[in-house]
């Protein structure tokens, strides 16, 4: 392959390099290397044997799986990371299987050692162009520790011996803080198990919750509004989808607010597909606590519906289906005109998928119950861009279904559908005319300014014949008279002044020329005639060429 095919292949828009990216780790921004320290093997837990030895002997593992390892070296220190491995096996398959194994004395080693592991900075992406839909994430090194720290965490939050009142002293608004920062890690195996924490912390303590919620409410607002850039946000719905359906009625002010400023605002930052269904889930859980919700919800998304991307669009008229399924009909006939107005626009979209989706709507029998009992008001707004679509649309497929919905609407309402037939013919009938008339009256100026412009040539061509046959007369008048400028011959003053100063000019000279000299010179014979006779002839045709041309504008 020459160079320049390679060149003419290069995308100079696209913002990926031609060369695939090979999925990467990464470790943490920083290391813990606490000095070196070697680690020893230590004894099993055992279920059966003294509590109070058990005890001593899980919290030594405890404080041993503090020790933290950099993995980016995959060959160094293995059997400090293997001894580490399975301490951490062996903490929750005892905290699993014990007992009575969660003293007081336990809470605040367990949280210690799951802070040092879990609490970091998160490294910047190494791809400032990542595409979550077509990349791959850059994976957490370390992750073979933190899988099993995760499990650690999960198994104390959900053992039957767990102690809320134990557990606020040591996890309390600091500690959830970091752990929903945690939640910006590009490793999708990492946000899973975090999602599944924040639930279980947000189940058992009460104090936390509005807490958890004004935090998830910043992240969203800092996504929204300043860096666009969060990797889980779609967790984070998804949390929230379980927190609405728990919430009970009537809803308060700040949960509507919520939905209002938050989550509608959500639909229009550019990425998204990464988390609409979580969001959408969230949306329609709100309409079915509160249906008097439906219109501000609705007219929200009217208010971001997307101009340009034809993906989102697809996206928003899925959302709003998933709207219709829930309405109620009284909450239906408030947000119908505006909402069926922006689905005949996407009706007659030329992204057939648009189209095709939104046609979709008519397959959905409840909608379907819908536009049926409020026909009157929704087919005069459907007829025109449907029956302008099944004229004009370029795919057979989007053409094949606006015929089913037009044969609805007949079905629906005959007599509707033939006046609307009727008007809409009658309609196009008086734009055919008002094109005809307009294109007649841009016609008839062009020719008016045509015919304004032809006098003015005739006007022109006419004055420079008359100064050309002027000149030749008086070149042939007399061989020592001067020659005539044409310019002088625009106007009548203008000639006149030019055919005397001849005359007065030699009279002049000739005077100075006595006066200073003391002789007089003689004139040539017929000199002075031959002046005025050009004089009098130039004074005549100018003038006749100038009602000439007046004539002419008349």
């Amino acid at each position: 392959m020459s160079s320049g095919t390679f060149v003419d292949r290069i995308d100079p828009f696209a913002k990926r390099s031609l060369k695939k990216k090979s999925k990467k780790s990464q470790g943490s921004s920083r290391y813990r290397n606490s000095q070196d320290v070697e680690l020893q093997q230590l004894p099993p837990l055992k279920v059966d044997c003294s509590s109070l030895e058990q005890e001593e002997l899980f919290i030594r593992k405890l404080r041993q799986c503090c020790v933290s390892f950099d993995f980016m070296d995959p060959l160094s220190d293995l059997k400090g990371k293997e001894i580490k491995r399975a301490a951490l096996n062996d903490l929750s398959a005892y905290i699993t299987h014990g007992r009575g194994v969660l003293t007081e004395n336990v809470y605040p080693e367990i949280i210690k050692m799951i802070s040092v592991n879990l609490f970091r900075t998160l490294p910047p992406s190494e791809n400032p162009d990542f595409d979550p839909e077509e990349d791959d994430p850059t994976l957490e090194a370390s992750w073979p520790h933190l899988q099993l720290v995760y499990e650690v965490f999960l198994r104390f939050l959900e053992s039957a011996d767990f102690q809320a009142t134990f557990g606020k002293k040591v996890i309390d608004q600091k500690f959830v803080l970091q752990l929903l920062e945690l939640f910006d890690s590009e490793d999708p195996r990492e946000r899973d198990f975090l999602k599944t924490v924040l639930h279980r912390i947000y189940g058992k303590f009460l104090g936390l919750r509005a807490f958890i919620r004004k935090q998830i409410n910043n992240i969203f607002l800092r996504f929204i509004y300043e860096t666009e850039h969060f990797n889980g946000v779609g967790e984070l719905l998804e949390i929230l989808g379980s927190i609405i359906n728990g919430f009970a009625l009537p809803l308060k002010a700040e949960h509507k607010q919520f939905l209002v400023k938050v989550l509608l605002p959500l639909h229009k930052v550019k990425v998204l597909s990464l988390y609409h269904a979580q969001l959408a889930y969230c949306v329609v859980q709100f309409l079915e606590k509160d249906a008097s919700l439906t219109e501000p919800v609705v007219r929200g998304l009217l208010k971001f519906w997307p101009k340009t991307c034809s993906q989102k669009e697809v996206m928003f008229l899925g959302e709003i289906e998933e709207i219709l399924d829930v309405i109620e009909p009284p909450q239906f006939v408030k947000i119908q005109e505006p909402l069926f107005r922006q689905i005949a626009k996407c009706v007659s979209s030329p992204h057939f998928q648009v189209a095709e989706r939104a046609l979709y709507f008519w397959n959905n029998e409840y909608a379907m119950s819908l536009i049926e009992d409020n026909n009157a008001v929704i087919m005069p707004i459907m007829f025109p861009a449907l029956y302008r679509i099944s004229k004009e649309h370029w795919n057979q497929t989007i053409v094949a279904l606006v015929y089913n919905v037009l044969k609805t609407f007949m079905e629906m309402n005959s007599k509707l559908f033939d006046e609307l037939t009727a008007s809409y013919k009658a309609e196009r009938q008086k734009e055919k005319r008002r094109e005809r008339e307009r294109e007649e009256l841009w016609k008839r100026l062009n020719e008016l300014e045509i015919s304004s412009r032809a006098p003015n040539k005739d006007q022109n061509l006419l004055t420079n014949q008359s100064a050309g046959g002027l000149i030749q007369d008086a070149n042939s008048l007399g061989a020592g008279g001067a020659q005539l400028n044409p310019n002088q011959l625009s106007s009548p003053t203008a000639t006149s002044t030019s055919s005397s100063s001849p005359s007065s000019a030699n009279s002049t000279g000739n005077n100075n020329n006595s006066t200073a000299s003391g002789i007089g010179t003689a004139q040539p014979p017929g000199s002075s005639g031959a002046g005025s006779a050009l004089s009098a002839a130039a004074s005549q045709q100018n003038a006749s060429a100038v009602d000439a041309a007046a004539a002419l504008n008349k």
